[in-house]
């Protein structure tokens, strides 16, 4: 069986009675007591230090120590560390008030029993697939203590979750302005009801070239009144109309894009366009699909681009008509980005910021067969996006998204200076 600690049988011993990968954690251990307790001492005697000069009416300091408090264990990365906080007996009152005042350490807390470092593994733990149950056995023997890791914990912790989220859902959006958008529904199953949860997922850039989770709400298949629902929300809320929006062309987006921001444009998901395609051909056919399609979405620029597209027409128009209607159909939305920077085309031409955020939840959802209900799905998707958006990189060339909110002009990906020195000769 797999151990996160070795038995006492396994390992290299030391003096014939304890392996030596423990004697290393008990040093690990002891070295941190140690360093705690030093840290706590100097902070003390700082603060004695500091009011060393204020005394009472006898001459007597109104700051001095006052022994120690009950020893308490406190679980840290290196494991549970045993911990004996010095006491202070502070004899000052506020004047405003008339309370005493208290000595509070900032290294630890009162309420502390474990690390914030710990504290938010404990919630990513359970997010990333290890049920509630399986915390004790588990961080109990990797940490050496079972404190602070019962069951009950994560479940206040969905609580907290819930209400953050709707927090989340409710926030002012005038103060922040979105230039690019992308748009995509996650389906997820729910464990105790018959019917899948419908995530509807916004990811935003903002001006300064960042990427930021828009909102996260549950819809009913990607309906387009679930989807105006929503974007009429973020409307109220204070949101200006992107100037791009990417997403899948089957999605009810366009439609309720359409009424609430009529003046974004539209580029289609190529990544989802490539299934569709290929999905109306037979698999013998994928392989020199795929190379015909790469070179329209990959092309230098948008004339070269026409030409593949009259070149994939050609060569499959005949045999597989309704595929090719797939491209064809919605060329101007599928060719949008080379309207824009070319920095930032391998950002535009697909949902991939949402694909890849949502990996995570699906791998959370297929360990524990899906939330208990929609509202904890929600919740839990949204604090999975959360830790994943500390790591999100910002677009590149971020100095051009201002630009492009500005209105300024790309041709080819290339910024246009002076538009109308563009314009072609008149006839004479």
């Amino acid at each position: 069986m797999l151990t996160v600690v070795p038995d006492s049988s396994e390992g290299d011993q030391i003096d014939g009675s304890r392996p030596a990968a423990s004697l290393i954690d008990e040093v690990v251990r002891e070295g941190a007591r140690r360093m705690l307790a030093e840290a706590l001492k100097a902070e003390v005697d700082a603060y004695i230090t500091q009011f060393a000069d204020q005394r009472d009416e006898h001459g007597r300091r109104l700051v001095v120590r006052n022994g120690f408090h009950q020893s308490r264990e406190v679980l840290t990365s290196a494991g549970a560390v045993e911990v004996k906080a010095p006491r202070i007996n502070d004899k000052r009152t506020d004047p405003g008030t008339g309370e005493r005042k208290r000595f509070s350490s900032a290294i630890l807390p009162p309420w502390c029993r474990k690390t914030p470092k710990l504290a938010e593994v404990l919630p990513l733990l359970y997010l990333h697939g290890l049920s509630s149950g399986d915390f004790v056995p588990a961080l109990g023997q990797f940490l050496g203590s079972t404190a602070g890791m019962s069951a009950s914990v994560i479940t206040r912790l969905t609580e907290q979750w819930k209400a953050e989220q709707r927090a989340f859902a409710e926030r002012d959006l005038s103060g922040v302005d979105y230039v690019y958008l992308w748009a995509d529904g996650i389906h997820v199953n729910i464990r105790l009801e018959e019917h899948k949860l419908c995530l509807l997922v916004m990811i935003g850039v903002r001006a300064d070239g960042r990427k930021e989770l828009i909102a996260l709400a549950d819809g009913y298949r990607e309906s387009t009144e679930s989807w105006a629902d929503l974007l009429r929300d973020c409307a109220r809320r204070g949101m200006r109309a992107p100037v791009l929006a990417i997403g899948d062309g089957a999605l009810g987006f366009w439609g309720a894009l359409r009424e609430v921001f009529p003046q974004a444009r539209e580029q289609r998901c190529w990544f989802h366009k490539i299934a569709n395609v290929l999905g109306a051909m037979p698999k013998s056919a994928h392989p020199g699909a795929k190379k015909a399609l790469a070179q329209i979405w990959n092309a230098e620029d948008k004339d070269h681009a026409l030409a593949a597209v009259k070149a994939f027409e050609a060569a499959y128009g005949v045999k597989f008509g309704k595929a090719v209607a797939k491209v064809v159909d919605d060329l101007d939305e599928l060719l949008a980005f080379y309207d824009f920077p070319a920095e930032h085309w391998i950002h535009l031409r697909t949902t991939n910021p949402i694909e890849s955020t949502f990996a995570t939840v699906r791998h959370r959802t297929k360990v524990t067969k899906g939330p208990g209900s929609r509202a904890a799905g929600l919740a839990m998707a949204f604090k999975l996006i959360e830790s994943a958006q500390a790591r999100w990189r910002a677009v590149n060339a971020p100095h051009l998204v201002a630009l492009v909110r500005a209105g300024a002009t790309f041709i080819n990906g290339k910024l246009v200076e002076r538009p109308d020195d563009q314009a072609p000769p008149e006839a004479a």
